[in-house]
């Protein structure tokens, strides 16, 4: 036995029958050798960790564009605590805390530069729409390695896919890790948002809803800590029950998504942060497109997924692909004036 098979074995004596087990795992659309010591989990979330996309997220917004202290989110730092919350809330459940974790670092690879603005950008101007979700599978899919893809587990790659949304009617994940990942997501962003938009003088405590504050709690590390142990009751609480899915009791998962609206009304949409949305949705149109009428300046890669895929789908990897400085930096090459001395 080696200790791949070791760690299986261990899988099959500690983790909760509902969970997802390495060694039944659906497969890959390759396949490919065992790993002698890495689960084909363990090995996903290796790749994904040492993807260029990955690396990329220090440099992306989280909310704020462009801040000027290092104290605020990066979509890098976003995902990180999304891990530990999801890890936290999957050892909790008995769950496989590997295929937690790749699904978490990977699930906001997709995601553009500045934020949301962006993605909102990329959706009016690519006529197939876009969704950082299905952007996530694509990259680790179809743009990474020049092309080859990752060869993820389709566990992985269904987790990453099923991240988005919160309403009960939106698609779901079909292992429980993967809905962990989606509850984690929200139970993160939601609340370093709060923290970071305080810090930033937008927010102050007491501006939040009391009626939020009383259920969840008077505090950041307070709020996550109730959303996490009540993820992990309900969620025991159902498969007790023969329901086999992960959620939040009625009152804290109510408390949350009304939360999420608060932050959504004041910060996301709101008109404090509007003159900067705008300008960055102005830069990222500007650059989009310049290379849709010169896609021949693209790199390789980008040229090669629009001969592929099409002209929009190559130039929306490519702008997709960039982080918020480059995209800057793009812009500013592109249009602003340079001064020459003759």
């Amino acid at each position: 036995m080696n200790i791949r098979e070791k760690i299986e074995d261990n899988e099959r004596k500690t983790l909760i029958y509902c969970s997802a087990f390495s060694c039944k795992s659906r497969g890959r659309d390759i396949k490919e050798e065992k790993d002698e010591i890495r689960t084909d989990f363990m090995l996903d979330r290796d790749r994904i960790i040492h993807s260029k996309s990955f690396r990329r997220l220090k440099h992306k917004t989280q909310v704020y564009i462009k801040t000027g202290g290092d104290h605020y989110r990066t979509r890098l730092t976003h995902t990180l605590e999304v891990a530990q919350i999801s890890k936290t809330i999957g050892k909790g459940i008995g769950l496989n805390e590997d295929l937690i974790e790749a699904i978490a670092l990977g699930h906001d690879i997709g995601h553009v530069p500045f934020a949301h603005n962006g993605e909102d950008v990329l959706n009016m101007l690519n006529p197939n729409g876009f969704r950082h979700n299905e952007n996530s599978v694509r990259v680790l899919t179809k743009i990474e390695k020049q092309g080859k893809g990752l060869n993820l587990t389709r566990e992985v790659i269904d987790g990453i896919l099923h991240h988005s949304g919160f309403s009960n009617g939106s698609a779901k994940a079909f292992t429980l890790e993967g809905q962990v990942v989606r509850y984690s997501d929200k139970i993160a962003y939601v609340n370093h948002d709060i923290d970071d938009s305080i810090r930033a003088g937008l927010l102050k405590e007491e501006d939040i809803p009391k009626e939020y504050v009383e259920i969840l709690g008077r505090s950041h590390g307070k709020r996550i800590d109730t959303l996490v142990k009540d993820c992990i009751y309900a969620t025991l609480n159902n498969i007790e029950k023969g329901r086999i899915e992960v959620s939040l009791s009625n009152e804290v998962g109510d408390a949350l998504s009304q939360l999420r609206n608060f932050m959504f009304e004041n910060i996301y949409k709101g008109d404090v942060l509007k003159p900067e949305r705008e300008k960055a949705k102005f830069v990222l149109e500007q650059v989009y497109k310049y290379f849709l009428n010169n896609p021949q300046k693209m790199p390789t890669l980008y040229i090669d997924m629009t001969n592929k895929d099409g002209l929009y789908e190559g130039v929306t990897d490519y702008i997709a692909g960039m982080s918020d400085d480059y995209c800057l930096y793009l812009f500013n090459e592109l249009y602003v004036p340079k001064f020459v001395i003759y």
